[in-house]
């Protein structure tokens, strides 16, 4: 395996937020990772009529987040914050931002929002119930939610944009950066893309995928590229877009059978 080696004695780069369609922007952070790579810690913001958060960052990063957030929409106008699970670097600013932000509310799966409740104390009269297949129109705009195939949570849900066709999938498509902080997906050696992948969903999201059904779990990866994406938004992953959603997808698919070699750090 070859060793991911950013500098890491230097400052943690700053990426503000990206553009990847309409009216919809990525918020991002950077945390070092396994091997000496970076991990992106991402968000996204869809603005519009109702503006809507998807996800709430984590509290390591909350100043920036607060910055970026705030630069795309201002406090007053933010309507929803879709979760899509619970887990700290997804949920790690929620109670602020509705704090903030006082007429937002929580988009959460039904099972979620319980959790969400007790361990966070945001009111059911803040929350909006919405599971997997199901559909939310705001100014016209058609959002679903949409369970990924891979997940560290049974709860989570990503959200599906059929507007801009930007998929924003949680856990799922994570890889880690082997080297200097980039954009887009296709900005990472192709080998190194396959192999971080693998790695990452083993080793911290999904290693029970070794254990699924191969026709099974093909299945589920490719009902969901049968929403033709044009752009896939991974919570920790950057950006995948154009011709590397297939790419992405096939690798997906790929999963069960390719369980990574032990980390050599020697």
């Amino acid at each position: 395996m070859s060793h991911f080696m950013p500098d890491l004695s230097s400052p943690t780069p700053r990426q503000k937020p990206l553009e990847v369609a309409r009216d919809t922007y990525v918020i991002r952070a950077l945390t070092p990772s396994v091997g000496g790579s970076w991990t992106n810690l991402n968000a996204m913001v869809i603005r519009g009529a109702e503006p809507i958060a998807v996800d709430a960052g984590m509290g390591t990063h909350r100043d920036s987040w607060f910055e970026d957030l705030f630069s795309l929409v201002d406090p007053e106008e933010l309507r929803w914050i879709f979760l899509t699970h619970l887990d700290c670097d997804h949920s790690g600013n929620l109670v602020e931002t509705l704090e903030r932000c006082p007429n937002a509310r929580v988009i959460s799966s039904r099972g979620e929002s319980f959790r969400v409740n007790a361990s966070m104390g945001v009111p059911f009269e803040r929350m909006r119930l919405l599971d997997d297949g199901g559909v939310f129109e705001i100014a016209g705009r058609k959002l679903q939610s949409l369970r990924p195939p891979v997940y560290d949570s049974p709860y989570t849900r990503g959200l599906f944009d059929h507007a801009t066709r930007v998929y924003y999938a949680s856990d799922a498509f994570c890889a880690p950066i082997p080297g200097d902080p980039v954009d887009w997906v296709e900005e990472i050696a192709p080998d190194l893309w396959a192999e971080g992948m693998a790695r990452f969903h083993y080793s911290s999201l999904c290693p029970w995928v070794a254990l699924a059904d191969r026709a099974l779990f093909r299945a589920e990866v490719e009902r969901l590229g049968a929403l033709g994406m044009e752009a896939i938004v991974s919570g920790h992953s950057p950006v995948i877009r154009g011709a590397s959603v297939g790419q992405a997808l096939e690798l997906l698919a790929r999963l069960p059978d390719a369980v990574p070699a032990p980390l050599d750090f020697a």
